[in-house]
């Protein structure tokens, strides 16, 4: 994770990054994007629960049954607004998101 952002527009271009980098969306941005990036940095959302947010849900989206069918492209950041809204009532520690991230390394297709 990098570090703090240091104005509305930083935190609005990490936001937009992280969803980009992904597995599983679709890479591109749209104004949607932008304006729910806005409305998490005006409630005061901090990057590093949406930063956790994205990974969390990548992991739980590759991590299926093998017979499962495939799940579509995500296309958009308001997909991961349940999840969002979970990392930012959890109580775990920051481990729990570092074993996240090591886990989607290991899934990620080299």
């Amino acid at each position: 994770m990098d570090q703090q952002p240091s104005g509305r527009e930083d935190y609005v271009r990490k936001v937009l990054e992280a969803y980009r980098n992904t597995p599983g969306t679709c890479g591109n941005l749209r104004q949607p994007d932008r304006l729910l990036a806005v409305q998490l940095y005006q409630r005061g959302v901090p990057l590093s629960k949406i930063e956790n947010a994205l990974v969390l849900a990548a992991v739980r989206r590759m991590i299926r049954p093998a017979d499962a069918p495939p799940l579509t492209t995500v296309r958009s950041l308001a997909y991961f607004m349940p999840v969002i809204e979970e990392v930012i009532e959890m109580e775990v520690g920051e481990e729990y998101f570092q074993y996240a991230r090591q886990k989607l390394q290991r899934l990620r297709p080299s």
